[in-house]
């Protein structure tokens, strides 16, 4: 059997950073597992390919019929093979707000207020404005404005600023109220992913092993120890020994799936897939919380925004020979180029609902086509109460999850996105959009909430930002505590979205690579013991 010092299974967001951080010195042989490839292609690369990568490097996950959508089946895509879903996502570069984290001290997760993580914020990041209070400049993860947006999307913000919504040039500062232009995590006019930062530098050193293509079956457990992973690769089964512990970074989704397949998780359910309970863990795969999102949409009379027509698709094959030539021009879009965060609630103690605006006209998560031009305006419920689970569908570790976000359960999170999508035409009805000659692909009487409640239903969907089923806390249902640990096993952290014990008012990417930071200095510090 194989040993190694330290085994990373996941090697999305946090796994890349954990993994990374601890190879770096040469002083541990850390083994990376990942299910997918090596991600390390053009369309990877090139930011304007993104819509093709949901087909490619994505697990492309769905849930059970939610009964908050009318019954619909949602739509749940997570990146497959090295960057996870920093390979594949929007490459917004967002943290939440300061009262996410102080709120996560407030609720027992010791050591995880807003000034205890805004220094390994600043530690990973490369920001190309420089650093400050609030920035790193000589992290690993390069953070820089967008080499282009679309005129579209500069007139949104001014939109927003004519309704007198304040414009805000960092999300990420003093101040995360208001609309502007979005970072992202490119480099040069390419996607700047969480392997490229931490996983691709070092991958040829010798005290690094990446195993890509590597399904993990189930942790090794003796004597309430994880002492390895059983995995399986070209269709064989092997095990792969860790003398000093296990990270779990598998994601929401898989990072719970891996701990039931285990025998870690709540007993009845385990018990029905005759798995061997070794730990009764009920909130293993529960507290599932996602941003509910929905995606108001305009036709333009104008072929300013980008569209799927003969005209958008010519200036199109222009802009990907501009960047292969120059890396600059449309193809650096994150799609999401411009957005804001705004208090909708007179009770919320932050912003909450975030805006995306897209400068193309988006259905069904941009799996259907549109043959026009127009934008897109999602509008998100940054804190929605409504909790959700992951089960088990089956305990072939090759079978998806089953996956039930219960959106729009809770009357609060309606009543939230039914405001933010109120202001979302607002912003589209001000002058700066209008002389785009919009047409609403979906009209409705705003002043009819039964109407529009029924609208919301039949076409919202998540934005991607799947938390809290491997919960944090200092409670005795906490699946892990503050420093990560797995609560009644030694020799396992989980590090990555899920053990977010509330989800952040922002998206999510940049908090997981925060939370891969942290999870090094906890292992290494379980090392000084």
């Amino acid at each position: 059997m194989e040993s190694f010092d330290y085994i990373v299974i996941g090697g999305g967001s946090a796994g890349s950073a954990v993994a990374g951080r601890l190879a770096v010195d040469g002083t541990r042989r850390v083994c990376l597992l990942e299910a997918g490839g090596r991600n390390d292609n053009i369309l990877v690369k090139t930011p304007g390919f993104m819509p093709f990568l949901l087909k490619n490097a994505n697990y492309r996950f769905e849930t059970v019929p939610q009964k908050g959508l009318n019954g619909r089946v949602g739509y749940q895509p997570r990146g497959r093979g090295l960057g996870g879903s920093s390979a594949i996502n929007a490459m917004v570069y967002i943290r939440g707000n300061r009262w996410d984290y102080d709120n996560w001290a407030a609720l027992g997760c010791t050591g995880w207020a807003y000034d205890d993580v805004l220094p390994y914020f600043r530690r990973a990041e490369a920001n190309e404005r420089g650093g400050d209070d609030f920035h790193g400049a000589g992290g690993p993860l390069f953070v820089e404005d967008q080499k282009y947006a679309n005129p579209t999307s500069h007139a949104f913000v001014d939109a927003a600023a004519a309704l007198q919504l304040r414009t805000n040039s960092d999300f990420n500062g003093a101040r995360q109220e208001g609309f502007g232009l979005y970072q992202v995590t490119q480099h040069k006019g390419e996607r700047w992913s969480a392997a490229r930062a931490y996983v691709e530098p070092i991958r040829e050193q010798g005290n690094f092993a990446v195993r890509n293509n590597t399904l993990v079956e189930k942790l090794v457990i003796e004597d309430g120890r994880v002492t390895g992973v059983q995995i399986r690769r070209g269709g064989k089964s092997e095990t792969l020994l860790a003398r000093r512990g296990v990270v779990l970074s598998a994601g929401a989704f898989n990072s719970p799936q891996i701990l039931m397949l285990s025998g870690i998780g709540p007993a009845e359910h385990l018990k029905a897939h005759r798995i061997d309970v070794v730990l009764d863990k009920p909130a293993v795969g529960s507290d599932l919380q996602d941003h509910i999102d929905y995606v108001s949409g305009w036709e333009t009379d104008s072929d300013v925004p980008l569209g799927q027509t003969l005209k958008g698709t010519l200036k199109m094959a222009a802009a990907i020979l501009e960047h292969r030539r120059k890396r600059t021009g449309t193809m650096t879009t994150p799609y999401a180029e411009a957005g804001g965060f705004w208090t909708v609630m007179p009770d919320s103690p932050a912003p909450d609902v975030q805006w995306h605006f897209v400068p193309a006209v988006l259905e069904d998560h941009g799996r259907e086509k549109v043959k026009a031009h127009g934008f897109s305006l999602h509008a998100c419920v940054l804190r929605p109460e409504s909790r959700g689970t992951v089960r088990l569908g089956s305990p072939d570790a090759a079978a998806a999850p089953v996956i039930d976000p219960n959106f729009l359960d809770d009357e609060r999170d309606m009543a939230v996105l039914r405001a933010g999508v109120r202001l979302s035409h607002r912003i589209a009805e001000a002058p700066p959009m209008q002389a785009f000659g919009p047409k609403d692909r979906h009209p409705v009487d705003l002043n009819d909430d039964a109407a529009l409640d029924d609208l919301i239903r039949s076409r919202a969907d998540t934005v991607y930002h799947p938390v809290g089923t491997c919960r944090m806390g200092a409670d005795a249902d906490a699946v892990v505590d503050s420093t990560l640990k797995l609560n009644g096993l030694d020799g396992l952290w989980v590090a990555d979205a899920s053990i977010m014990p509330r989800l952040v008012s922002g998206n999510t990417n940049a908090p997981s690579i925060m939370i891969g930071e942290r999870c090094t200095d906890f292992v290494m510090a379980a090392e000084r013991r």
